[in-house]
């Protein structure tokens, strides 16, 4: 999508130093709804009252990288979409107010990239054998965050009393000329229980609903789900969430 809010939440053109395109100057991440990201990573001031008021900041600490990841989530043009550095990161933060400290960076974008990888091996699991090979392979088209619209999935495990994820992502991909919208909802939670300090990232990620395509992949799913054990087929991977 070609609107602002379908941009990774990082101010491009306030990092001089940068000469990337405007089309590598992506991220298959959009935060502009709300900063959930660093709601669950970033530190709260110290006065714990959440994130402190800062002025806005077009600039990031000279002493972050600049150094920038690759994805591997392909693009429409044939290149791969990119992850924004630790300064772009820092100063998309900080532009927001949500008090990002620099020694956190080092952990804080790995454990973002990581999560949105997951997220795209997730959607290749969907469409293993569903004729994207043909052309290449299934490519990312577009990305929305949507961390205030609640699924009905996710609004379902709220009412048994789970807590609700802490974001939403819709993001599109072309399978050899066909769209397909997916759903992924991020939930965190503590390995070892509540009192831990690790935290896991569990991804809910499934076709929408919104057509029939995606209607006849979630059914197949299920049927493969509840009588494999009839079919010599083990759905205990596909049952099971996906963390990182």
């Amino acid at each position: 999508m070609s609107s602002s809010a379908d941009k990774c939440p990082v101010d491009h053109r306030a990092l001089a130093s940068s000469s990337s395109s405007a089309s590598a100057d992506k991220c298959p991440v959009d935060h502009t709804q709300r900063s959930s990201w660093s709601s669950v990573l970033g530190r709260q001031s110290q006065d714990g009252h959440g994130a402190a008021e800062l002025p806005d900041t077009p600039l990031p600490p000279t002493n972050l990288p600049l150094d920038r990841e690759t994805s591997s989530i392909p693009r429409l043009d044939g290149s791969n979409w990119v992850y924004p550095s630790q300064a772009q990161f820092f100063a998309a933060m900080a532009r927001k107010n949500h008090n990002p400290q620099e020694v956190d960076m080092k952990v804080v974008v790995p454990i973002h990239n990581a999560v949105n990888e997951r997220a795209w091996m997730e959607i290749m699991k969907w469409e293993t054998a569903q004729g994207g090979d043909k052309c290449g392979g299934v490519k990312l088209v577009s990305f929305k965050g949507r961390p205030n619209d609640l699924t009905p999935r996710a609004r379902w495990y709220s009412l048994l009393g789970f807590s609700p994820p802490f974001d939403r992502h819709d993001w599109v991909v072309d399978r050899c000329g066909t769209r397909m919208r997916y759903v992924i909802d991020f939930y965190t939670g503590h390995a070892g229980g509540p009192a831990s300090q690790n935290i896991y990232f569990y991804l809910d990620v499934r076709p929408a609903l919104d057509g029939w395509e995606g209607v006849r992949m979630r059914t197949e799913r299920f049927w493969r789900q509840a009588f494999g054990r009839f079919w010599g087929q083990s759905s205990a991977q596909e049952s099971a969430p996906s963390r990182s």
